[in-house]
């Protein structure tokens, strides 16, 4: 895998962090609490700055651990 390179839109430090949150969507999935919206963050590690990506959501068997879940 290529090393990627990366710097801050904010301060240009070029250290960062990644992560992923998960988010309810509109309608029958937010009324159910299905967090099939996936987003791929990442935060510059010297002022905090965070971009967020969108992401494919994790299918049908996410949803079903989510129902479980509540």
């Amino acid at each position: 895998m290529a090393k990627q390179q990366y710097s801050c839109t904010k301060c240009e430090a070029t250290e960062f962090e990644t992560g992923e949150i998960r988010t309810t969507g509109s309608g029958f999935s937010r009324f159910m609490n299905l967090q099939n919206q996936k987003f791929s963050t990442v935060s510059c590690t010297n002022c905090g700055y965070t971009e967020v990506y969108r992401m494919h959501a994790g299918g049908k068997i996410g949803n079903i651990f989510d129902i479980l879940s509540n």
